[in-house]
């Protein structure tokens, strides 16, 4: 129909409530028929999208390397990710797994950038 793309980011999951997707934030509506929207729907989601301020929303997961337990998907100063606030400076080895935690990451970072011969930058 259009060539404006979805605001998917493959990180599907309902809020408690089951009235919207907490990865891309759009209704279960606008989810279910963003195919059949005309570009004028689409671009009216992604308004709406981009006037509101990202609900943090994380999960709970486990550092692959020190097994500690961290909040992953929300931290951040902009609502996002605390990673994203971090030099990027990944990807982090193939056999590395998962989302490392805080620690883990900055610590990472910091053996990166002083191989480089760089002074990390936080």
């Amino acid at each position: 129909m259009s060539d404006i793309p979805s605001p998917c980011v493959k990180l599907c999951q309902l809020d408690d409530a089951r009235a919207f997707c907490t990865g891309c934030r759009r209704t279960l509506d606008e989810i279910a028929q963003w195919s059949k929207y005309s570009a004028a729907q689409k671009r009216a989601v992604w308004a709406r999208l981009e006037s509101e301020s990202p609900t943090p929303v994380g999960r709970a997961k486990r550092c692959e390397r020190c097994d500690a337990e961290f909040a992953c998907g929300s931290g951040g100063r902009d609502g996002r990710c605390w990673c994203n606030e971090l030099p990027q400076v990944l990807p982090l080895a193939a056999d590395s797994g998962d989302c490392l935690c805080p620690n883990c990451l900055a610590d990472h970072l910091r053996r990166e950038y002083e191989k480089r011969g760089l002074t990390p930058p936080f």
